[in-house]
């Protein structure tokens, strides 16, 4: 797991476009990287360190787009509750992302994480009248005409 408190020197974050990592400065301190569809999130702090404030997740028409294992099937999920359906390849980006980011930032790797996908969010249960019996009211999960 990423340990969201830990910083980053500048010099470190300004090498990550030698490695093919997208920086864009958001305003206000804040700077998305982005790789393959992907990004995380990063917010320059008083004495100039940089401190992850988005962890690596998709990224999709802008937004920040978590993982969400429903029960019969991964999605995307916005902030705003639009929800997409979990692709092959995506799924080995994100893994792909995380893998270079976490190199390319000296982050260590522990076994246990490296074994697959972890979902942001996971809420299903099939017993009707407990939370999660309907997988979209439970995340606030919405169709887009996108699919």
């Amino acid at each position: 797991m990423w340990n969201i408190n830990a910083t980053f020197d500048a010099a470190l974050i300004e090498s990550l476009p030698s490695k093919n990592f997208v920086l864009q400065d958001s305003g206000g301190g804040a700077t998305k990287i982005e790789k393959y569809g992907c990004g995380a999130g990063l917010h320059r702090n008083a004495d100039g360190k940089y401190r992850m404030t988005e962890l690596p997740a998709f990224v999709v028409g802008g937004q920040f787009a978590e993982l969400w294992d429903a029960g019969y099937q991964k999605f995307l999920l916005t902030r705003d509750g639009r929800k997409f359906p979990a692709r092959k390849q995506q799924l080995l980006d994100l893994r792909k992302f995380n893998e270079e980011l976490r190199s390319a930032l000296s982050v260590p790797t522990y076994y246990n994480e490296g074994l697959g996908s972890t979902c942001g969010v996971t809420v299903y249960d099939r017993v009707k009248g407990r939370p999660g019996d309907v997988p979209d009211e439970s995340v606030g999960a919405h169709e887009t005409k996108d699919h």
